[in-house]
């Protein structure tokens, strides 16, 4: 079959900018669909995180014209390639959007830090999205690139299929097909209805069946309602958001395109997260020498977060943002029955203050059993996945998931609850399972304290009691393949069926 010809969308990049999934996923499906054979092209924000970052793009002669609002905005674009590829990278550079200090870090692309230390959205982050989702398609024309397919993400980019509509009259823009993907429904992007102007979208479009959604214009439902396809980043999430439990108000009309909506778990790029090439552990290992080796990454981790260096204490650890969604408020429920059962608990991430000040008080009452770091730092994630015991991840809904399957690869069993991604790729390893040799992890239903306790608890038995079994659930967890390779192939079939 001829190769595609793609272009993806994004608010966020992993080697660029990041705050989240996102930008992982943007990062190396490009690549893995680049391997296959296709042409792919990938456009975001000049950040200024992009500006100072690792690889500093270089300026094109190539110029955008972007109507916004009542003007129009010329900015350059900027161009790389993605780290480790030939994948091409445009940067759109338009400084009064994009240049902004709390986006040096990567860290606030979407936020700006409050006196106090709080964080509160940018009070233009309708316009800067508008402006970036218009720009992404000026750049069809303007680099003579003619994709097959529109890929956005997001809300950020919700209104690249509603400016594709528009744009259908003009031969250019004819035959282009869209795809957007909800990898997070939480997160809609809504704003005032006096937004609708400043878009330069016909005003018609401002109704309940399209744009609107109860008096505020919503980015999300933008790409819903236009784009030819949408997916969601798992097949059970694409079933849960079609519910009042998990649809964030979004499920009836999720219910009305249920025929254009799909599920496709995100991969991982192995080249990254793989314990047989993993420069940041102090010993590498594979499934072949795993129980020899892995040891060493348990002790380095003790070490680092301040524990006592015992390699019989149950080692419990998690890398997340510090949000309601990641089950934080069960751990911290469940948190001293884990101690009273001999564990350690090590937390590294970033979020919502009241979490921060439980963690912080729970650390000092305990410890010796108790690290944590406020933040996140590269090598301490690949050390939590290494040398913990067990890896949690109880969230009250997950769309896809990355750090579960990270944690299959390293050889630490996750502790989930079955939700979305997570109960696509985790198989709970309950007496059934371990008979006939696919438990790869450990998984409850309830979103109780109680639950995530009982489920830690078995985990624990088998670790001290029956470790031949405990170890079975190791080795066939570090055995699965959830490489980009796979999703690439679901992505590719997905894309030939729109453009049919």
């Amino acid at each position: 079959m001829a190769p595609l010809r793609i272009l993806v969308v994004a608010s966020e990049v992993v080697g660029f900018a990041k705050t989240g999934g996102l930008a992982d996923v943007t990062g190396s499906l490009p690549r893995a669909l680049a391997e296959r054979g296709h042409e792919v092209v990938v456009v975001m924000p000049y950040y200024r995180a992009v500006r100072f970052g690792k690889n500093p793009p270089e300026a094109t002669a190539h110029v955008l014209h972007v109507p916004i609002g009542s003007r129009t905005l010329a900015c350059r674009l900027f161009q790389s390639k993605l780290p480790g590829t030939e994948v091409t990278i445009y940067f759109v550079d338009a400084p009064e959007y994009f240049d902004r200090d709390d986006g040096y870090h990567g860290r606030g692309l979407y936020q700006q830090t409050m006196p106090g230390g709080y964080k509160s959205d940018y009070p233009d982050n309708a316009e800067r999205f508008a402006f970036f989702s218009r720009a992404a398609l000026e750049v069809i024309p303007t680099l003579r690139f003619q994709p097959d397919i529109v890929h956005a993400n997001d809300w950020q980019t919700g209104l690249v299929p509603a400016y594709l509509s528009e744009f259908r009259a003009n031969p250019k823009y004819a035959n282009i097909r869209s795809l957007f993907t909800i990898h997070n429904i939480a997160y809609q992007g809504m704003f005032g209805a006096d937004v609708m102007r400043m878009t330069g979208l016909p005003g018609w479009m401002f109704n309940p069946k399209q744009l609107e959604y109860h008096g505020q214009l919503n980015f999300l439902k933008a790409g819903v309602v236009f784009a030819d396809a949408v997916n969601t980043v798992s097949p059970t999430y694409a079933r849960e958001i079609q519910t009042a439990e998990y649809g964030c108000g979004m499920e009836g009309l999720l219910v009305e395109n249920k025929e254009k909506l799909s599920g496709i778990v995100n991969g991982v790029d192995y080249d990254v997260w793989n314990p047989s090439l993993d420069p940041l552990l102090p010993k590498r290992y594979d499934a072949s020498n795993v129980f020899e080796r892995k040891p060493a990454s348990k002790a380095e981790l003790q070490k680092r977060f301040g524990l006592p260096v015992d390699p019989a204490k149950p080692v419990l650890g998690l890398v997340a943002r510090l949000v309601s969604q990641k089950g934080i408020d069960l751990i911290l429920s469940s948190a001293p029955g884990f101690l009273d059962l001999g564990c350690q608990l090590i937390f590294l991430g970033d979020g919502d203050r009241e979490f921060h000040d439980q963690l912080q008080n729970f650390h000092a009452k305990h410890p010796q059993q108790v690290g944590i770091y406020l933040g996140f730092q590269e090598q301490l994630a690949h050390l939590v996945e290494a040398g913990s015991d067990l890896f949690l991840m109880p969230s009250r809904y997950e769309p896809s998931g990355l750090n579960q399957l990270y944690s299959l690869k390293y050889g630490t069993p996750p502790v989930v609850r079955a939700t979305g991604g997570l109960a696509d790729t985790i198989v709970n390893a309950n007496e059934a399972n371990l008979a006939n040799g696919t438990g790869t992890g450990f998984s409850f239903n309830e979103y109780t304290p109680s639950a995530l306790y009982e489920t830690v608890k078995w985990a624990l038995l088998l670790y001290r009691e029956r470790p031949k079994d405990f170890q079975q659930v190791v080795l066939t967890a570090m055995r699965q393949d959830w490489s980009w390779d796979r999703s690439s192939a679901d992505y590719e079939a997905l894309y030939r069926r729109l453009v049919g």
